[in-house]
Protein backbone atom coordinates (compact mmCIF):
# COMPACT_ATOMS: atom_id res chain seq x y z
CA UNK A 1 0.00 0.00 0.00
CA UNK A 2 2.78 2.45 0.93
CA UNK A 3 4.69 1.50 -2.22
CA UNK A 4 1.66 2.34 -4.38
CA UNK A 5 1.34 5.78 -2.78
CA UNK A 6 5.03 6.43 -3.33
CA UNK A 7 4.80 5.45 -7.00
CA UNK A 8 1.76 7.70 -7.47
CA UNK A 9 3.60 10.59 -5.80
CA UNK A 10 6.65 10.13 -8.03
CA UNK A 11 4.48 9.96 -11.15
CA UNK A 12 2.63 13.15 -10.13
CA UNK A 13 5.90 15.01 -9.54
CA UNK A 14 7.27 13.80 -12.88
CA UNK A 15 4.11 14.90 -14.65
CA UNK A 16 4.21 18.33 -13.01
CA UNK A 17 7.85 18.79 -14.04
CA UNK A 18 7.07 17.61 -17.56
CA UNK A 19 4.37 20.27 -17.85
CA UNK A 20 6.22 23.13 -16.16
CA UNK A 21 9.83 22.84 -17.33
CA UNK A 22 9.33 23.25 -21.06
CA UNK A 23 7.71 26.63 -20.62
CA UNK A 24 10.49 27.80 -18.32
CA UNK A 25 13.71 26.49 -19.78
CA UNK A 26 12.97 26.42 -23.49
CA UNK A 27 11.25 29.79 -23.81
CA UNK A 28 14.50 31.66 -24.34
CA UNK A 29 15.60 29.18 -27.01
CA UNK A 30 12.28 29.52 -28.81
CA UNK A 31 12.49 33.32 -28.64
CA UNK A 32 16.02 33.19 -30.02
CA UNK A 33 15.07 30.92 -32.92
CA UNK A 34 12.04 33.04 -33.80
CA UNK A 35 14.21 36.16 -33.65
CA UNK A 36 16.79 34.55 -35.95
CA UNK A 37 14.18 33.60 -38.54
CA UNK A 38 12.01 36.74 -38.42
CA UNK A 39 14.12 39.65 -37.15
CA UNK A 40 17.85 39.03 -37.52
CA UNK A 41 17.94 39.72 -41.25
CA UNK A 42 17.26 43.39 -40.51
CA UNK A 43 18.22 43.96 -36.87
CA UNK A 44 21.28 41.68 -37.04
CA UNK A 45 22.22 38.50 -35.22
CA UNK A 46 23.65 40.64 -32.40
CA UNK A 47 20.48 42.82 -32.22
CA UNK A 48 22.66 45.88 -32.90
CA UNK A 49 20.63 47.08 -35.88
CA UNK A 50 22.03 48.82 -38.95
CA UNK A 51 22.39 52.55 -38.29
CA UNK A 52 23.33 53.32 -41.91
CA UNK A 53 20.01 51.81 -43.04
CA UNK A 54 18.15 53.47 -40.14
CA UNK A 55 17.34 50.09 -38.60
CA UNK A 56 17.44 50.59 -34.83
CA UNK A 57 19.40 48.60 -32.32
CA UNK A 58 17.33 46.41 -30.02
CA UNK A 59 19.99 46.45 -27.31
CA UNK A 60 20.70 50.17 -27.28
CA UNK A 61 19.57 52.67 -24.67
CA UNK A 62 16.52 53.78 -26.67
CA UNK A 63 15.24 50.21 -26.98
CA UNK A 64 15.77 49.59 -23.27
CA UNK A 65 13.44 52.50 -22.48
CA UNK A 66 10.55 51.05 -24.50
CA UNK A 67 7.95 49.25 -22.39
CA UNK A 68 7.17 45.58 -22.97
CA UNK A 69 3.70 46.58 -24.12
CA UNK A 70 5.05 48.99 -26.73
CA UNK A 71 7.71 46.52 -27.85
CA UNK A 72 5.06 43.83 -28.22
CA UNK A 73 2.90 46.22 -30.24
CA UNK A 74 5.84 47.12 -32.48
CA UNK A 75 6.50 43.46 -33.25
CA UNK A 76 2.85 42.41 -33.55
CA UNK A 77 1.27 45.41 -35.28
CA UNK A 78 4.04 47.73 -36.44
CA UNK A 79 3.81 50.05 -33.45
CA UNK A 80 2.48 53.60 -33.53
CA UNK A 81 3.74 54.06 -37.09
CA UNK A 82 2.06 50.81 -38.22
CA UNK A 83 5.20 49.71 -40.05
CA UNK A 84 4.05 46.93 -42.39
CA UNK A 85 7.43 45.15 -42.28
CA UNK A 86 6.72 44.36 -38.66
CA UNK A 87 3.03 43.47 -38.12
CA UNK A 88 4.03 39.86 -37.49
CA UNK A 89 0.63 39.13 -35.93
CA UNK A 90 -0.73 39.13 -39.48
CA UNK A 91 2.14 36.95 -40.70
CA UNK A 92 1.42 33.84 -38.64
CA UNK A 93 3.40 34.70 -35.50
CA UNK A 94 1.32 33.91 -32.42
CA UNK A 95 1.02 36.18 -29.37
CA UNK A 96 2.99 33.61 -27.33
CA UNK A 97 5.80 33.63 -29.88
CA UNK A 98 5.88 37.43 -29.81
CA UNK A 99 6.18 37.30 -26.01
CA UNK A 100 9.10 34.89 -26.40
CA UNK A 101 10.84 37.31 -28.76
CA UNK A 102 10.28 40.18 -26.32
CA UNK A 103 11.77 38.03 -23.54
CA UNK A 104 14.74 37.18 -25.75
CA UNK A 105 15.33 40.87 -26.52
CA UNK A 106 15.10 41.78 -22.83
CA UNK A 107 17.61 39.07 -21.91
CA UNK A 108 19.99 40.30 -24.63
CA UNK A 109 19.68 43.85 -23.29
CA UNK A 110 21.01 42.69 -19.91
CA UNK A 111 24.29 41.48 -21.39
Amino acid sequence: MKMTKLVILIVMIALALFLILPSLSWAADDGASIYRTKCAMCHGADLAGKPAAKIPSLVGDDAKKVSDTDLTDMIANGGKDKKPMHAFATKGVTPDQIKMVVSYIREAQKK
